[in-house]
């Protein structure tokens, strides 16, 4: 409105001037105050004062995707049979949290896992149903650093569904006329079947001795024997299809379950992974509601 008005315009050249100069010297420390958080911001997100800004929430998702992109490819993973149920439920888990995995698994006897690593089987990881076993595997150097225990395993008599003989104890599978399976004296639940009837001062021969735990317990569910000796982890995944019996021998017949990364391991970084899994909180929640006992 006062563009007609000349003085004014000559008196206002100043202050525009001085304006335009305070301006400039406030955008200068404006900008400089926002370079100085910026370069400031990885150091303060260590601090407690600064743990709840947002530039520490959006650190922790890019060091998540950092960690995930670590971890890719297929993890092979060989397991003691009586590990099915609950690894391939962890194995689920592992590739939900780390997309673009797979874990493939080897389940068997743990003395034939063993055999086939030291024979030069590609592995990433192998977990065992008992030291010894594993033990084959590190004498022959095919291990990567010691072995961690991650649970322990007891045995349970499987019987029929009903229990129809009514077997009540050890010696009772020592009866004339029952058909009894056992696991062979080589895997880790034939050893612990051993060392319980040692234990009870019995003697037992079966009718068939079974390379792993799954097949000794199959025999039972598909009523080609009476009973079983297994693990109460088999017992509780087959559900109703047998039913199971306690022996107080069983106590002192229990197997530690270690595992290991593999020495020339295809996928390091995945074998380390689910290891880590498998010793965590989440992973000892899985294997405990299998039946498995604290390590």
């Amino acid at each position: 409105m006062e563009r007609g008005r000349s003085p004014v315009t000559t008196r206002s050249g100043p202050r525009r001037v001085l304006g335009l100069a305070a301006f400039g010297a406030a955008s200068l420390l404006a900008l400089t105050a926002c370079s100085s958080s910026s370069d400031g911001g990885s150091s303060a997100s260590d601090t407690p004062s600064a743990s709840a800004s947002s530039g520490s929430a959006a650190s922790a998702p890019a060091s998540s995707d950092s960690a995930s992109a670590q971890v890719n490819g297929t993890v092979t993973v060989f397991a003691a049979a009586s590990l099915k149920e609950s690894f391939t439920t962890l194995g689920k888990d592992f590739e939900s949290a780390h997309p673009g995995t797979k874990v493939v698994f080897n389940f068997g006897g743990s003395d034939t896992l063993a055999a086939s690593i030291t024979s030069g089987a590609p592995a990433d990881v192998f977990a065992a149903a008992s030291p010894k076993t594993m033990k084959t595997v590190t004498d022959a150097g095919d291990a990567t650093g010691m072995p961690v225990t991650f649970a322990r395993n007891q045995l349970e008599i499987a019987t029929l569904p009903g229990n129809p003989h009514h077997i009540a104890s050890l010696k009772d599978l020592t009866g004339s006329g029952l058909k009894v399976a056992l696991c062979a004296k080589t895997v880790p639940c034939g050893s612990a079947a051993q060392t319980a009837l040692t234990a009870a001062h019995l003697s037992l021969t079966p009718v068939s001795y079974e390379q792993d735990v799954k097949s000794a317990l199959t025999k039972v569910e598909l009523k080609e024997v009476d009973a079983s000796v297994v693990y109460k982890t088999d017992v509780k995944a087959a559900g109703g299809k047998v039913d199971g019996v306690d022996f107080p021998e069983s106590a002192g017949a229990i197997n530690a379950y270690p595992v290991a990364a593999l020495k020339g391991a295809p996928n390091t970084a995945g074998a380390q992974a689910f290891i880590a899994l498998v010793t965590s909180a989440q992973g000892q929640q899985v294997l405990q509601q299998a039946g498995f006992l604290h390590p």
